[in-house]
């Protein structure tokens, strides 16, 4: 696109090989001089009137570059009897390839009875410059083949035609060498210089190009300007500026004193160091004053695109007004400086300015349709370009270049007008590669990315050759689409074409598997990049830490990324705090911190943002608190959200809501996050009360047909026991993504209403977005709660069959849950035999659990599930207690013993069950036989009239539920004094009629569960208990579950 930075690079490339040869349009010619020096064998003229003939002859067509007068000076030959003289012979293809007529320069060629060297040298030359390097590279081998050994000039143009041939040429470049190595050229310096630029245009090879350079005996100017220039495009700031002073200090006089290709190359290596490319430019501002070459124009425009990129931009303009000649490609280069830093209103600016001072070129138009696009105010920036884009369609221009329509086609799309975009594309009457690589990329940047595969199909239909920028932009949308099997398949285009080992490609794929959670894959692609830079470390760093067995991994990369030279950046540090919020070892998080300090970013707001987030996941939330506090006017909505984040994970709900209470008081405006994430964690401790606060501050902030909200209400009220407040929100919702549907469906399982979920389910197939794992979860869930044991297994059969899902390991713990509750123990077992993936904690716990349920039976599987689980999770409590209540179910008091006794050795505390309710004077909490509460005296009392009226009712106690061998009488107490009837008994002291919702941390036992019946009925008051599995609705003496449960 910038064709000023591109002239300046062939600018200095071919200073290698300048001073070997007259150039014409940048590429060697054989000056008639050496013509005369290898032809030998001169005929003998009869007369002077023949010679001077002959002479003029040649002297008369020797410079021309037109066919017309190459086809004249063809006949006179032919008619005079020239034909059979070399050297005329030689002059006459000469001319044709100056007039770019290689057909006709080849036939002469083919018919010269005798050639020499100089023959082959002019139509190698002659295939070099007119872009045909693959017929160069075939003539040369068809010249050593013949016997002759190549001159200057025949090396000379063959290695630029192998400069440009790619990979293939690169190879026979290298023979080349060979051969030279061989010759009296081995330390020649015009050959060597020319070998020089030829590795130095591939980066893998730039080391060849520096031992090439030390091999030179004598080194001049140009071989110096070369390996400099090799350097600066590398990227190597350091090398280049330590070979420039080098170069000086060998200098013995004024040979080695720098020119304008040397300081081209050292204000590209100054513009591409980060951290103090400005400070080198305003000391070879200093030197490049010395010397006498500000104005002028090569080194002027690099210097005010230099200093355009760093943003300063008085620099640049002085230094642009300061050049004697200023012409396009200098006002082009400091609109590309401007572009570049994202000032796009400035470079338009420039170029209303200049217009009428300088002529004006296709470049300049592209460029100031790309400003368009860094305009703050994209809309202006389209108003704009759609001026221009009449303009250039009025004076032809849109017809004449094809980089106008890519330019267009670039400023529509990154302007977020897409439609314009692809009309401009398809009303081009010529595309190019750059063209498909600009649609598809704009297509990408918008999320149109099934259209930017498409194109890139129908690009690959049209025979276009692959580019760098276009599967780049493919695999981005192939990963965001997690169209692996495509991306891989383009993988493999990228490997057949030989541009997957390039640096940004290789990122590309890098992100594709990262993105796709192909981890594997991803260190595979990562281990053989011949390269690599800071984004890709980052990509692997951030694509470990997202992978929950792999975090440990993170930390090493991120240390061998150091040890290697990378230095980290904001990226890198926010995911290495992202991986280290997983892990247990403060001593890292510590030490990143203190790094994150040592490189200037402590005081960057995306940094404490993944501080607050890793010290809150892992409890450490006065570090949170002490960040917080710092970051004073810096704090952003992600600010915020981290720290409510972080109070609630560490369930410190009442600090949370405060923080959004001083949120809105101080004016601060709450994201749809910030309410998702305080719903959350209402629905977490079911505060119905509180909950309905928050949503009364969204339905303020006018969020409330927010899909990620309204989701967030949904889930909130059906968790606190509301389903019909959720069903009721639910149906209101005005948009509905999958999050909508799950949180539904979820709700209607948690509560036992499983005809409900499997209608809704219906409905979401019909009308909704298509199921997840997440539905599949809920739903397999609401079939074991209610019994529907056929039911289950048809959907779970569909996940696969109809849906292509993979059933995970959350959706067999259901299935083996819904055998459980319907008593198909011997099922469980044959069911667990078949999966496809070896069971985990959860899918043993589930078993544990069922057989805890079936009143000793199968106590041998149960057994073994125990012992899968010590095995696994050995320090904790569930797995001892799960154990005891199975032999206590069936009455093998020994058992429990011995099973109470592994758990006293392993060394762990069982969780103390405990129930509570919210009231309007705050949370209050019961543990059995809780004597601790203030007015314990009237709860005791009503629970004592309570036990008796259900007695009176017909209540029985089921003492087997008491887990303990003691005297019936003494079962019948501890049953009484469960902490969900102390719960009832205190919100009975209290005047209400409103229904008693109460909470409980661990499974309701069967005795409470049947005396909740008869208390609904007595007091004449629903009761909704939500125990760890899912609500009871008592009514009536009646509850929801049914009885199954």
């Amino acid at each position: 696109m910038f064709r000023c930075l591109s002239q300046s690079i062939n600018k200095r490339t071919l200073s290698t090989i300048a001073a070997s040869f007259k150039t014409h349009n940048g590429v060697e010619i054989i000056p008639l001089e050496a013509s005369i020096h290898h032809h030998k064998s001169a005929p003998s003229f009869d007369s002077d009137s023949s010679f001077d003939i002959y002479e003029h002859l040649v002297s008369t067509y020797r410079d021309s570059r037109c066919s017309k007068d190459a086809k004249l000076f063809h006949l006179r030959i032919l008619k005079l009897g020239f034909r059979y003289d070399t050297f005329i012979c030689n002059t006459l293809v000469n001319v044709y390839v100056r007039a770019g007529d290689l057909v006709s320069a080849r036939k002469v060629f083919d018919e010269m009875p005798e050639r020499n060297s100089v023959s082959w040298a002019i139509l190698i030359s002659g295939y070099t410059k007119n872009g045909m390097f693959s017929e160069a590279c075939e003539m040369f081998r068809e010249m050593v083949s013949s016997g002759f050994f190549p001159n200057y000039y025949a090396i000379g143009s063959v290695l630029r035609a192998c400069q440009e041939f790619g990979p293939s040429g690169l190879k026979l470049g290298m023979q080349i060498h060979g051969l030279i190595s061989k010759s009296t050229y081995a330390f020649d310096v015009l050959a060597c210089n020319v070998l020089i630029s030829m590795y130095g245009r591939c980066s893998a090879y730039s080391d060849c190009a520096h031992g090439v350079f030390e091999d030179i005996e004598s080194k001049n100017l140009i071989s110096w300007n070369s390996i400099i220039s090799v350097y600066s495009q590398r990227g190597d700031e350091v090398s280049t500026f330590q070979l420039f002073s080098t170069m000086q200090r060998e200098d013995s006089g004024y040979s080695f004193r720098p020119n304008e290709y040397t300081f081209g190359s050292l204000i590209t290596a100054a513009c591409s160091c980060v951290d103090s490319g400005l400070c080198l430019l305003e000391q070879l501002l200093t030197r490049i004053k010395k010397s006498g070459l500000v104005s002028d124009l090569y080194v002027g425009s690099a210097l005010v695109s230099g200093f355009a990129r760093f943003g300063c931009f008085d620099y640049a303009r002085k230094i642009f007004e300061q050049m004697s000649q200023r012409n396009v490609v200098s006002m082009n280069g400091l609109m590309v400086g401007l572009v570049r830093q994202k000032f796009g209103e400035e470079a338009t600016e420039v170029f209303v300015e200049m217009r009428n001072m300088v002529d004006l070129n296709v470049d300049s138009y592209v460029i100031l349709l790309s400003a368009f696009a860094e305009f703050s105010a994209l809309e202006e920036g389209r108003r704009k370009g759609k001026e221009v884009h009449g303009y250039v369609i009025r004076s032809g221009l849109i017809d004449k270049k094809v980089a106008v329509g890519n330019g267009l086609v670039n400023m529509y799309a990154k302007c977020g007008a897409i439609d314009d975009s692809r009309s401009v594309f398809r009303l081009m009457v010529e595309k190019d590669s750059v063209s498909w690589s600009t649609i598809i990329s704009g297509l990408d940047q918008n999320e149109y990315f099934e259209e930017a595969i498409k194109s890139f199909c129908e690009m690959r239909r049209a025979g276009v050759v692959l580019s760098n920028f276009t599967l780049i932009s493919t695999l981005s949308s192939c990963a965001s689409l997690s169209w692996i099997k495509l991306g891989q398949q383009i993988h493999g285009e990228a490997f057949k074409w030989g541009v997957d080992l390039d640096v940004s490609v290789s990122n590309a794929l890098l992100a594709l598997y990262a993105d796709t959670g192909c981890l594997a894959e991803c260190l595979n692609v990562f281990s053989l990049m011949p390269e690599d830079d800071q984004v890709s470390w980052n990509t692997v760093i951030g694509a470990l830490s997202n992978s929950e067995a792999s975090i440990s991994e993170a930390v090493k990369y991120y240390l061998n990324m150091m040890r290697v030279g990378w230095s980290p950046n904001r990226v890198t540090f926010i995911n290495i705090l992202a991986a280290t919020s997983s892990l247990s070892l403060g001593k890292v998080k510590q030490q990143i911190h203190a790094q994150v300090i040592k490189y200037h970013m402590a005081d960057e707001t995306t940094i404490e943002n993944a501080l607050l987030a890793s010290y809150g996941k892992c409890g450490e939330m006065d570090e949170c608190e002490k960040i917080f506090s710092r970051m004073s006017d810096r704090k952003d909505d992600v600010s915020w959200n981290s720290m409510i984040s972080g109070y609630i994970h560490n369930e410190l709900l009442l600090k949370a809501m405060d923080l959004v209470w001083f949120m809105t008081q101080r004016g601060q405006r709450l994201d749809h996050f910030t309410f998702a994430t305080v719903l959350s964690a209402c629905a977490s401790v079911a505060t119905l009360e509180r909950g309905m606060e928050v949503h009364a501050c969204a339905l303020r902030a006018c969020l409330e047909s927010d899909v990620v909200v309204g989701s967030a209400l949904v889930d909130m009220y059906s968790k606190c026991g509301r389903i019909d407040y959720a069903l009721r929100f639910f149906d209101t919702m005005p948009i509905r993504n999958v999050y909508s549907w799950n949180s539904m469906i979820s709700g209607y399982a948690r509560h036992g209403h499983g005809d409900k979920a499997l209608r809704l389910f219906s409905r979401m197939k019909l009308d909704g977005p298509p199921p997840d794992h997440v539905t599949f979860v809920g739903i397999l869930s609401a079939c074991s709660h209610a019994g529907l044991v056929d039911e289950g297994f048809k959907h779970f059969k569909s996940m696969s069959q109809v849906y292509g899902l993979a059933p995970r390991m959350e959706h067999f713990s259901c299935m083996v849950d819904l055998l459980g509750r319907a008593g198909e123990l011997d099922k469980i077992e044959s069911f667990i035999n078949k999966m496809p993936i070896k069971p985990n904690i959860l899918i043993w716990r589930t078993v544990l659990g069922a057989c805890c349920r079936a009143n000793g039976r199968k106590t041998e599987f149960g057994r073994k599930a125990a012992n899968m689980l010590f095995e696994m999770e050995p320090q904790n409590a569930v797995n001892y207690v799960l154990l005891a209540n199975m032999y206590a179910s069936g009455g093998k008091w020994e058992d429990v013993a011995r099973a109470r006794n592994l758990m006293r050795e392993a060394k762990v505390k069982k969780e103390a069950g405990c129930s509570w309710v919210n009231m309007k004077d705050g949370v209050h909490v019961f543990v059995a036989g809780d004597k601790s509460h203030p007015e314990k005296g009237l709860i005791y009392e009503k629970l004592k009239e309570l036990n008796q009226k259900m007695k009176d009712a017909g209540y029985v106690p089921q003492t087997k539920y008491t887990l303990f061998d003691l005297e019936p009488e003494n079962k019948e107490e501890l049953l009484s004094y469960h902490s969900e009837r102390l719960a009832v008994a205190f919100v009975l002291t209290r005047n209400s009629s409103l229904p008693i919702r109460i909470m409980k941390n661990l499974r309701v036992c069967g005795d409470c569960h049947s005396a909740f019946k008869f208390i609904s009925k007595i007091v004449g008051r629903q009761l909704v208990l939500r125990d760890s599995n899912r609500f009871h609705h008592f009514d009536d003496g009646k509850c929801s579950c049914g009885d199954y449960w």
